[in-house]
């Protein structure tokens, strides 16, 4: 039963982008709903072209998309347009316990640090750094120029977790499923959500 899971009652907001790897929101949206959380999902107008790119989402069959993907999991899923300014995820009263943007873009994560609230996105972040409540981004980017950087330095110095999509490999890792379920945890872990997505250093093979 739902209320029997961790995620029973408590809200995550998920953001994707337009970064390459939505993969890695995809997995992560399908580990917090198989937990049993509520995850507020918000897609930005790139991120629909990346899913189309790189998923072959129907970017045409959005909620359709996603129902496909998500639908019959123990969570539940809440699609948020990105337009949707109104959403319950504007408001600082409603109660989220925070939000990953996975993957973030590098325009994503500049409107984020100078407070450039222009779509649902960038203000549920805002919102999470005004309430003081965790907020994760996950870049996606390479090389990085010093524009980049500096916006990072200056979330982290605010409590913004970053947490860059770089894998590791001391995990041995033989599917790309596996190299996308090692980033996933890590992120998980930064929010302290218990998982079982990859075998940790000094555990028992």
């Amino acid at each position: 039963m739902v209320n029997e899971l961790a995620g029973a009652g408590r809200h995550w907001v998920v953001g994707i982008t337009g970064a390459s790897g939505s993969v890695y929101g995809i997995r992560l949206t399908e580990e917090l709903l198989d937990l049993g959380f509520t995850v507020h999902l918000v897609v930005s107008n790139a991120g629909w072209r990346v899913f189309k790119e790189e998923m072959d989402f129907d970017a045409s069959k959005r909620e359709q998309e996603l129902e496909h993907r998500f639908g019959g999991r123990a969570g539940r899923l809440v699609y948020h347009p990105v337009a949707d300014i109104g959403a319950s995820i504007a408001s600082g009263s409603f109660r989220a316990e925070g939000m990953i943007v996975m993957p973030c873009s590098m325009g994503t994560l500049s409107s984020i640090a100078h407070g450039s609230s222009d779509n649902l996105m960038t203000r549920a972040a805002d919102v999470m750094l005004k309430e003081g409540r965790p907020l994760v981004l996950v870049p996606r980017e390479t090389p990085l120029h010093a524009i980049h950087l500096e916006n990072m330095l200056k979330l982290a110095r605010l409590g913004v977790k970053m947490v860059p999509a770089m894998p590791a490999f001391y995990h041995r890792p033989r599917t790309l499923e596996e190299i996308v379920d090692f980033l996933v945890g890590k992120v998980l872990d930064s929010v302290g959500i218990d998982h079982n997505l990859f075998k940790r250093w000094g555990e028992e093979t």
